[in-house]
């Protein structure tokens, strides 16, 4: 997995990346990849509501990718059951590469330790095309909230153990566990409220009906932009520019607490694999561009790419992530 964008080329992601140059493996894919065109329309669906960090990053690729296929690129943004009703839509669709799934961390790795009634498995129904997108979270506050600081608010939530709530997309989304992981590492306790999807979370944080939210960074980054939220700590690594006064997790004391989420390309299992080649060089040529990358960095997202094999590796280690910390909070669904 290649990590595009160049603030953050150093940092630490998801699964070992492969250090061989983009370009030619790009051309590489490309020319292996030339018998499949798409002869009409691709569907890109969103599994979780307009306005995202996920959705925000698949209109940016989308766009992109529709203008090198030649053919128009749709996202669809299909709800519920923290994202497992789109991810179903694409498992059960025509595996011909005309229906592209935004896989997240939490559909391909987080929900099958919660839903114990799927009736799918992202592992072996979907195949991997491409890695797309990496984001830290940052932790948020309502302005009533009387927390400055990470540590003024770990000194409340201890003060008041439940009686302060956070909003996610969902049970099983990104924006649910890595909260968790939050509180296993502090040692507090907050009550969940599940959204469907991080945008109404978000809202209702800014209204003041839940006090804290772990988003993802394109998504909060306008509300926070706007004084709409006070910015506690990032998740990642390193400082976002973006936020360069907000302080990491470790900074604030809680290593424990740094994750990172991510977006993948996925398909019905079955798809050919020239489909599959064209598509992941597409993506590739699309997210090298300077001017996608900059669009990316401005909604607090970094571009990334893998090959559908590094792409399996690495949500064969999150889903064994995503388990420890699911076992050790005790997260149940159903």
């Amino acid at each position: 997995m290649i990590r595009m964008q160049r603030r953050t080329l150093g940092r630490t992601l998801v699964a070992a990346a492969l250090a061989a140059p983009l370009l030619p493996r790009a051309a590489r894919a490309q020319g292996a990849a030339a018998a499949w065109a798409p002869t009409r329309a691709l569907r890109f669906v969103v599994p979780f509501p307009p306005g995202g960090a996920t959705d925000v990053v698949a209109r940016i690729l989308g766009e992109r990718m529709q203008a090198k296929l030649g053919q128009p690129v749709t996202v669809e943004n299909r709800t519920g059951a923290a994202g497992n009703v789109g991810v179903e839509n694409i498992v059960r669709s025509a595996p011909d590469g005309y229906s592209l799934l935004m896989g997240t961390t939490g559909t391909l790795t987080i929900n099958p330790h919660l839903y114990r009634n799927m009736t799918f498995n992202p592992a072996t129904d979907l195949a991997g095309v491409s890695m797309a997108f990496a984001t830290d979270h940052v932790v948020v506050v309502n302005p009533s909230v009387p927390a400055q600081t990470l540590q003024e608010l770990v000194a409340l939530l201890r003060a008041r153990p439940g009686q302060l709530s956070f909003g996610s997309g969902g049970n099983g989304s990104s924006t649910h566990l890595v909260p968790e992981l939050f509180k296993l590492a502090a040692r507090v306790d907050m009550q969940h409220v599940p959204y469907r999807g991080s945008a109404p979370a978000l809202n209702d944080t800014v209204a003041g009906n839940v006090q804290v939210m772990l988003d993802q960074l394109p998504s909060a980054l306008p509300m926070i932009q706007a004084n709409r939220v006070r910015a506690l700590a990032v998740t990642g690594p390193r400082r976002s520019s973006l936020l360069p006064n907000v302080p990491t997790m470790a900074e604030a004391g809680f290593a424990e607490a740094q994750a990172t989420s991510w977006g993948a390309v996925m398909v019905p299992a079955g798809t050919p694999a020239a489909a599959i080649e064209r598509l992941n060089a597409v993506i590739r040529e699309s997210l090298a561009e300077p001017a996608t990358q900059q669009r990316l960095v401005a909604a607090g997202a970094d571009a990334v790419v893998s090959t559908p094999a590094e792409l399996a590796a690495t949500m064969r280690s999150e889903t064994e992530k995503w388990g420890r910390v699911i076992r050790e909070a005790r997260i149940t669904v159903n």
